[in-house]
């Protein structure tokens, strides 16, 4: 299982941030350190997953001291986050939807570090997961 290094950022009055050295653009907040790691798993998987529908190379980890290298990331506190996702292969589907609930799709998706597909299939996902409760 690969793992990571995710990055935990507090402001006085802000939740708790987790961003990705090797994953620019991948933020993922929660309330507490436990939600923020779980937050970052998931986040950190749902990207994967879409990179991998997208056919995009996933890149190898960083290690500490080159993440730590660079100024930018030592005002955050490091942990290691597991990618529990396994590659699959991808099937392009087509699907029709109307053009306003594609755009706060893609909003939404850009806004929380997911590409379209993985935000799909990770609400698919949950909905399946609710039913099935």
């Amino acid at each position: 299982m690969r793992q990571y290094i995710g990055l935990i950022h507090k402001d006085a009055e802000s939740d708790f941030g987790v961003s990705f050295p090797d994953f620019p653009g991948v933020v993922t907040a929660g309330t507490s350190l436990d939600d923020a790691r779980a937050m970052a798993e998931e986040a950190l998987a749902f990207h994967i997953e879409g990179l991998v529908e997208d056919g995009e190379a996933i890149p190898e980890p960083s290690t500490l001291e080159a993440v730590m290298a660079s100024a930018e990331n030592r005002d955050g506190v490091a942990i290691l986050v597991s990618v529990k996702t396994e590659a699959k292969k991808a099937v392009r589907v087509n699907v029709t939807l109307p053009e306003d609930v594609l755009d706060q799709i893609d909003s939404y998706a850009a806004a929380h570090g997911y590409t379209r597909s993985g935000f799909l299939a990770n609400a698919a996902k949950r909905v399946m997961e609710l039913e099935d409760a």
